[in-house]
């Protein structure tokens, strides 16, 4: 089971051998076909008249870009021309938010093609999926019960597999890239913080805030990343890694934190895939990392993210704390308990947890590390509706992802396999500050012995071909 990867559909749109205007029909067709509820709005019709000016381009001898037809789905918490935007409230956001910025004016000068808007779990704010204003995107992988997609870019994994994208852009702050990615079986990475601009973007923690992109294979996260990066400023590219292949690559796996804290099943399917790289080659230790434990714990005490959202909130949507769902609401009102010393605090501590960590991985010349994305399968819905069962389950499944954010980390999750419940288990490698060039080489690297998502999943029962 292959499918074409997004260089091969951009080469062919790019020489006249395919055209973006089929591609997008394609990708209407599917959206028509699905049942997953991955869209807040889908555009058929914008998406059409911008493949049709690809194509025109394409016609009078031009270049139309690097992403040249590539069908993208935007998660509803960024500004996109003509679109609506909500943030995944009950009401449209001012005209403010409504201005594209750096992410989507990038994909749009790279010429792809954008089909509409994702759901988003209102404001961003947790890791679940769950949004019971706009609602809440059905994952393909179990064929009965409507589980939970992933948060917070709830829709983006899931527009992937409907076929309608084959980029899905997203947000991470504590994880909402990676969570999702896991959650459905794709790939998800989290660049370095403050690598790509995030304007255009309704902000929850204006420290720990980044841009990002799910795909289906690291193969292609790498392509969209090279063609993207060069437009932020970083077109630079460092010295490849000292690895061509996985031979001698030096993988840390934690024995603090997310490890001793993941179901048994999605522990043992984690850790076959790394059995696997380090039958290729790859060295696998055991390694002291502190550091991530007590990181993960301050991102989850909310010591950053609920102060920042809150400043923001107030600050730009005065009156909306009032209307925003008990998900949300409920657990910004300890926000205000946070002292100004308490918050310096803790941006003093993150930046010392950060450097003894990168110091400690240095030291024992680890190049990565490897984690569970996500400890826990992702839950039935009908399994949220007590607050303190949704809080539980979101601290649960931000328990993975929060520290790779806290520390500054560069972090991308591939799949790995399926867990006893036939959901998709997640492989976080976890890369050094800066290092988003080679954490994506040798996610690539990884994935050629592990394959690809159709090739080590297979395709979800919901998904209809």
């Amino acid at each position: 089971m292959t499918r074409p990867s997004i260089a091969d559909i951009a080469t062919a749109v790019r020489s006249g051998e395919s055209t973006a205007s089929s591609l997008t029909e394609d990708a209407i067709r599917h959206h028509r076909a699905g049942s997953l509820g991955a869209y807040i709005v889908f555009d058929a019709e914008g998406a059409r008249r911008q493949a049709e000016a690809v194509d025109g381009a394409v016609a009078r001898g031009e270049d139309p870009g690097p992403l040249a037809g590539v069908t993208v789905s935007v998660k509803d918490l960024y500004g996109v021309e003509g679109l609506p935007i909500r943030g995944g409230t009950r009401r449209e956001l001012p005209e403010r938010w409504q201005g594209e910025g750096f992410l989507v004016g990038a994909l749009r000068k790279l010429g792809a093609v954008i089909v509409g808007k994702t759901h988003t779990v209102e404001l961003a704010f947790g890791g679940v999926g769950l949004n019971p204003n706009t609602g809440t995107p059905v994952n393909p992988w179990d064929a009965e019960e409507h589980r939970v997609p992933g948060g917070s870019s709830a829709g983006a994994g899931v527009s992937l597999w409907e076929g309608s994208a084959r980029i899905a852009v997203g947000s991470d702050t504590g994880g909402s890239v990676r969570i999702p990615a896991s959650a459905t079986g794709v790939v998800g990475h989290r660049h370095t913080t403050g690598r790509w601009p995030t304007t255009g973007v309704v902000p929850l923690s204006t420290t720990l805030d980044t841009v990002g992109l799910l795909t289906h294979t690291a193969a292609d996260s790498r392509y969209a990343f090279r063609a993207i990066d060069p437009l932020a400023g970083h077109g630079a590219r460092p010295t490849p890694p000292p690895h061509p292949t996985l031979a001698g690559l030096r993988i840390g796996i934690p024995r603090n934190g997310p490890w001793q804290d993941t179901r048994p099943s999605v522990a043992a399917t984690a850790r076959q895939a790394l059995a696997e790289l380090e039958a290729a080659g790859a060295e696998l230790l055991d390694f002291d990392a502190p550091e991530l434990p007590e990181a993960g714990e301050r991102y989850l005490a909310g010591e950053l993210v609920q102060p920042e959202r809150s400043e923001s909130l107030e600050r730009h949507l005065p009156g909306w704390t009032a209307i925003l769902d008990p998900t949300v609401g409920k657990r910004l009102e300890s926000a205000h308990q946070i002292s100004a010393v308490e918050y310096i605090a803790t941006l003093r501590l993150r930046r010392r947890l950060s450097a003894s960590l990168h110091a400690r991985m240095e030291a024992d010349a680890v190049e990565l590390l490897a984690t569970p994305t996500l400890p826990v399968t992702p839950p039935p819905l009908a399994a949220l509706s007590e607050l303190d069962v949704y809080r539980a389950v979101n601290r649960d499944m931000l328990s993975g992802t929060g520290p790779a954010s806290m520390l500054d980390m560069c972090a991308v999750s591939l799949p790995a396999g399926l867990d006893e419940r036939g959901m998709p288990v997640g492989l976080q490698l976890i890369g050094c500050t800066g290092t988003d060039y080679a954490l994506l080489d040798r996610a690539v690297l990884a994935e050629e012995v592990l394959g690809t998502n159709l090739e080590r999943l297979g395709t979800p029962p919901r998904v209809a071909r």
